[in-house]
Parts: structure tokens; C-alpha cells; sequence
């Protein structure tokens, strides 16, 4: 996690990564497809639904970046720290602190 000591550290890096509004709006589609995803398989017992996983999250995501944000998604250069600052955010989200 280069140029990072903890994940603390690294979240503002990643709001500043993702300030155009529709880039937080193609995340937060993404990531609550992906919830839907999950919930939906395991309640129906069709998990083969779960390699649609990365293809929404990360759809949605890079989407995002590349037409809307224009940068190159830190998934790239902090694939941990990016899949948590995802989830950081949609919760961010949901209690108002970042805005869509």
C-alpha cells in the first residue's frame, strides 16, 4: 500500500479520487448491486449468480472513472484499500456524509 500507512490515511486520497458526483452515483449503483446479487443467491440457492459479482462492482466503478471522473481507478494501485474505501463510502452515503 505504497504511500499509505494505514487505511486512515488512504480514504481522503480516495474521496478525492471519486469527487464528480456521477462517479459516487456509478459506485453506488455498483456496490448496492451487488448487496442485491448476494442477497438474491443466497435466498434462492442460485449461487452460481455470484461470478456477477465483480462484473457489477467493478462495472459500475470504472464506468464511473473512466467517463465520468476521467482518472484511473485506484483498484489499480490499492486493490484492498480501494474495496474497503468502496464499502467506507456506501455506508458514507447512506448516513449523509457523502453526497450523491
Amino acid at each position: 500500500m505504497s504511500g499509505f500507512a494505514n487505511f486512515r490515511e488512504f480514504y481522503p486520497y480516495y474521496l478525492g479520487e471519486h469527487s464528480n458526483v456521477q462517479c459516487r452515483r456509478m459506485h453506488f449503483a455498483g456496490s448496492t448491486l451487488v448487496l442485491l446479487i448476494v442477497l438474491a443467491s443466497v435466498f434462492s440457492g442460485a449461487l452460481a449468480w455470484l461470478w456477477l459479482l465483480p462484473i457489477a462492482g467493478y462495472g459500475f466503478a470504472w464506468v464511473g472513472h473512466f467517463f465520468f471522473e476521467k482518472n484511473r481507478p485506484a483498484t489499480f494501485r490499492h486493490p484492498l484499500y480501494s474495496l474497503m474505501g468502496d464499502w467506507v463510502m456506501y455506508w458514507d452515503v447512506l448516513r449523509g456524509r457523502v453526497k450523491l
